[in-house]
């Protein structure tokens, strides 16, 4: 049965990959970067040669990116990224839309990766224990990890993200900035004694940092989900998970099958509208949704 849900989904990634015009790939290293004022142009050249869009954020600690556009044009793109030796391991996520998923191309320096404000927390240096999408999925299956212990899910992702949807029964603390989670989950450390504890975000980067610094603090059993819920999505599905993942582009949330979805954000106050709120009469198409009406100046 598993051999043949594992074709069928390669089967819908080729057919979805062959019927759509645009790659939108996923990416980001932690990685010494100290020339990114020299490489910001090089980025910007690159992507404006290529026709590409989207967002690509270089910081002293590594590389983050969101980039879109035809197949040619994507390869061509990665290979002159790869062609950096600190970039030549660099690993993609992808997804395939009709148009690209961003309307513009930005290329930006930052001190952060994604902000956390604790420097000590350097990745490069040693990543936290990691759990593949296969694994983590057979710990759910069984409720424990391979040890026998039980099997805690904390999303890291701030609290607007959480509600397109999580993995069933994870632990949400509301944050409405990743900044609020080093506290938040210090907190809470007795809540997962005897447990093992898995973070995960979309796609890699905030559980990744969030992993590192519950080891610092004294957790004694927690992984990241390597590659986010994107990665989990490519490679398992949605078993365990319920909804949607939002993700930071025109298509504001992607379904199991790597998919937009009719989820939209709301044009005046960014509030994340589903499909049936949309029904209500408070959302009119760029003026309003439930979040927001009646609120505007």
């Amino acid at each position: 049965m598993h051999a043949n849900t594992a074709l069928q989904a390669e089967a819908h990634a080729a057919a979805t990959a062959a019927a759509a015009a645009h790659v939108n790939i996923a990416a980001y290293k932690f990685i010494t970067f100290d020339n990114t004022e020299e490489m910001r142009p090089r980025y910007q050249a690159i992507c404006a040669e290529l026709g590409l869009k989207g967002t690509i954020l270089l910081t002293p600690e590594g590389i983050n990116m969101f980039v879109s556009g035809p197949r040619s044009q994507i390869d061509q793109y990665l290979a002159w990224v790869r062609s950096d030796a600190r970039f030549a391991d660099l690993e993609v996520k992808e997804s395939y839309s009709k148009e690209q998923s961003h309307k513009r191309m930005l290329v930006k320096i930052k001190s952060e990766i994604i902000t956390m404000r604790m420097p000590l927390i350097k990745p490069e240096e040693g990543r936290a224990p990691f759990v593949e999408a296969a694994t983590l999925k057979r710990w759910l299956d069984n409720g424990v990890d391979d040890n026998g212990q039980p099997v805690v899910m904390v999303d890291t992702r701030n609290d607007f993200e959480v509600d397109v949807g999580t993995f069933n029964n994870t632990v949400d603390y509301r944050i409405k900035k990743f900044t609020e989670f080093p506290q938040v989950i210090a907190d809470h450390k007795d809540d997962f004694a005897g447990k093992t504890v898995v973070t995960f975000c979309t796609g890699g980067i905030r559980c990744e940092k969030a992993a590192i610094h519950m080891q610092n603090i004294g957790y004694d059993s927690v992984y990241q989900l390597e590659g986010g819920i994107l990665k989990y999505f490519e490679e398992v599905g949605g078993d365990h998970y319920t909804g949607d993942c939002f993700v930071f582009d025109y298509r504001t949330a992607l379904n199991p099958k790597l998919e937009p979805t009719e989820t939209v954000q709301c044009f005046v106050c960014r509030a994340v509208v589903t499909p049936r709120q949309q029904l209500s009469p408070e959302y009119v198409y760029e003026k309003s949704c439930p979040a927001c009406h009646g609120k505007q100046p």
